[in-house]
């Protein structure tokens, strides 16, 4: 009686508001992962580093700070100058994804001539990180024209900009400082001279450019790579060595102690000896290493 007393109540009361009104369904604005506070941080796009300094043509400065992006299929490639490259897929799906396709890295120098900003570790991709070349091209205004990917996980970006239509926008050799100038003269004068051979001067540019922070050397691409990516232990000093040995078998112990105590059992990892560890490498003579190079010289000039 009690529960038919309050059904009709219910009803009552239904009637006395009138009609049902429709529900109001209101979309939120899909941010594909980017930034999306409502993500686990795992799934916001983290770089690897901080991009290069900014460097080259002081007219292409201005770009620094801007973002270009382009819509191509189900995705929104993001060109930022001296920055990054990042890809967003425009879907509604629940783990759209969002990625960092390079970070600025270097020029790409050929001919005295800027012929492209390479944008590296970006995102690992299987066994590597993902990187970026962007060309530029004379264009009417500044925009991310085309975005390919030639091979796997290494993408090609085209962005026209009027700021490179002068045909000397590009060279080299006028964005340099007055002394890279005149190192770089001295250099042409060593080669018409005779003096070092053309292998010698490829590498004292090399060296120029990188001075300039147009080029990373070697250890700093190297050393960029390996940020954010798993690294090997590197001991200065057997001490070191012994020290990092005890710690970690202390730890190993104090390990083996928490699973007996819980009664999970382990297994021993097999044994391998310490020329295993080490692998059969010979030592590299580097004097003879040295000898088989080309120094760039010819005859005893230095």
């Amino acid at each position: 009686m009690a529960a038919m007393l309050a059904a009709l109540l219910l009803l009552f009361g239904l009637a006395a508001r009138g009609p049902a009104s429709k529900m109001k369904v209101v979309e939120e604005p899909n941010t594909f992962g980017l930034n999306n506070p409502f993500l686990p941080q795992t799934s916001r796009l983290q770089p690897k580093r901080d991009p290069s300094p900014v460097s080259g043509p002081a007219h292409l400065f201005r770009l620094s700070g801007k973002c270009f992006s382009l819509v191509e299929s189900t995705y929104k490639y993001e060109f930022c100058p001296f920055h990054n490259v990042t890809q967003h897929e425009q879907t509604f799906r629940w783990n759209a994804y969002s990625g960092i396709l390079g970070i600025w890295h270097e020029w790409e120098i050929a001919n005295n001539t800027f012929r492209g900003m390479w944008m590296r570790d970006g995102d690992s991709c299987r066994s590597r990180s993902r990187q970026s070349k962007v060309a530029l091209t004379c264009g009417k205004s500044n925009r991310l024209a085309h975005v390919s990917e030639p091979s796997t996980c290494v993408y090609a970006l085209t962005f026209e900009t009027p700021l490179v239509c002068h045909p000397h926008s590009l060279l080299v050799y006028p964005a340099l400082p007055t002394a890279l100038q005149r190192r770089w003269d001295q250099v042409e004068q060593d080669l018409a001279d005779e003096l070092i051979t053309s292998q010698g001067y490829g590498k004292l540019l090399r060296a120029l450019f990188e001075d300039a922070g147009y080029l990373k050397t070697p250890e700093e691409s190297e050393s960029a790579e390996q940020e954010g990516g798993a690294q090997g232990l590197v001991f200065e000093t057997v001490e070191s060595c012994s020290k990092a040995h005890k710690e970690l078998s202390k730890e190993i112990k104090r390990l083996k102690s928490v699973l007996t105590q819980h009664g999970i059992p382990y297994t021993k990892p097999a044994e391998t000896s310490t020329s295993e560890h080490l692998g059969s490498k010979t030592p590299i003579d580097r004097t003879a290493e040295q000898l088989r190079g080309d120094p760039g010289l010819r005859g005893n000039t230095l």
